[in-house]
């Protein structure tokens, strides 16, 4: 009877998300930009119930969460000034005690951050990329850097909405030393990629000074190549699990210059993400990329099991170079792994499908025990 009960019954899911104590009193399955997860959700037997997350109450959704099967979580690395440096710990003592977690923040750090880009570079996905460990290496190695191989774009660690990402490009180039610590005169363009900026002129080492926070609390910095080809647009490929859920493709404007109307001008707004299915034409080739080489190699590169995947995540893609023949070549920008959304309209049923098969698995007779140690 207890075997019985144990595997039949419904499984309990937590949606978690970041608000303020009279969201969390107000939130229902209805109420929220999750409600087609929800709907999924409980089309294929779940339970799933809204949490909302914020410091001021998180041993409240603590006790909450661990009640859970499962906890599927919406935060991104930084929100109006918070970050997740509570959630996280709180999400690991979470899953420890049980409940699965997706995406865990283990694995947030493995492929949601930037420095995936320089760990996976031997990828077909990869560019010419680096990463300054330390501002002392930044100082000694961008000056050159940027004087050889031209137009750059530097990426903080781990942020959202083009917060810490840079276009820089060498208007002065006599003042970059080959080797060492640039000269005082030597001047860049800079171009932050948060909405509204304008590009700015100034010395070398004043703007490397104002990257010198991203180091902190172990971050990094990761250099890549900029492409040329970033006004054709980015491509999102979706993912639930290993399997490709959906693309979004959109004519971005981040790190190119407004036009002479200004940043806030409509000419300098991006355009609309236009959504596509899994089985869009178009695409195809980007998904087999995806599914039969570069998530198995993703996996491989950086330990990670197919059952610890995020239920959603998100790599985005610019155009790279074309081939030969004409065809288009791939260059990874970013992977999404903590806040995924918007979604196409098929994700929520991939999601639903990934969480049913997953906490399936761990409510088997016996399997609890083996599912929380691989977590």
């Amino acid at each position: 009877m207890d075997t019985e009960q144990h595997t039949t019954r419904r499984s309990k899911i937590a949606i978690l998300w970041r608000g303020d104590a009279a969201s969390r009193r107000e939130a229902t399955v209805q109420n929220n930009r999750f409600v087609r997860v929800f709907d999924a959700l409980e089309a294929a037997g779940i339970e799933a119930v809204p949490v909302v997350y914020d410091e001021t109450f998180a041993d409240t959704v603590r006790s909450q969460l661990l009640t859970m099967d499962g906890v599927l979580v919406w935060v991104d690395p930084i929100h109006q000034g918070k970050t997740r440096a509570a959630l996280d710990p709180l999400l690991r003592e979470v899953a420890a005690k049980g409940p699965w977690v997706s995406a865990h923040p283990d694995v947030i750090l493995k492929i949601g951050v930037k420095d995936v880009l320089y760990r996976t570079q031997h990828l077909g996905w990869g560019a010419d990329t680096h990463r300054y460990a330390t501002f002392d290496a930044f100082r000694a190695e961008f000056p050159s850097r940027l004087r050889t191989a031209g137009p750059r774009v530097l990426k903080q660690n781990r942020g959202n909405g083009g917060q810490g990402v840079w276009k820089v490009e060498a208007l002065k180039l006599e003042g970059l030393k080959v080797e060492g610590l640039p000269d005082s005169d030597a001047t860049v363009r800079v171009l932050h990629a948060l909405r509204g900026s304008r590009p700015e002129e100034m010395p070398l080492d004043a703007f490397m000074a104002r990257c010198e926070p991203y180091f902190g609390c172990g971050g990094c910095i990761i250099d890549q190549a900029f492409q040329p080809r970033l006004p054709e647009g980015m491509i999102r490929c979706y993912v639930s699990g290993s399997k490709v859920a959906g693309f979004g493709h959109q004519l971005i404007k981040a790190l190119i210059p407004p036009p002479p109307e200004g940043p806030d001008s409509p000419e300098a707004q991006p355009g609309p993400r236009i959504m596509h299915g899994p089985d869009a034409a178009q695409f195809q080739a980007l998904r087999s990329l995806m599914e039969h080489e570069w998530i198995p190699q993703l996996m491989a590169a950086l330990a990670i099991d197919e059952a610890s995947l995020p239920v959603i995540w998100d790599a985005d893609f610019l155009y790279g170079p074309r081939d030969a023949d004409g065809a288009d070549s791939y260059v990874l920008c970013e992977i999404n792994a903590s806040s995924c959304f918007a979604i196409p309209d098929e994700a929520p049923a991939a999601i639903a499908r990934t969480v049913r098969d997953r906490v399936g698995r761990r409510l088997e007779p016996d399997a609890g025990i083996l599912n929380c140690q691989r977590q």
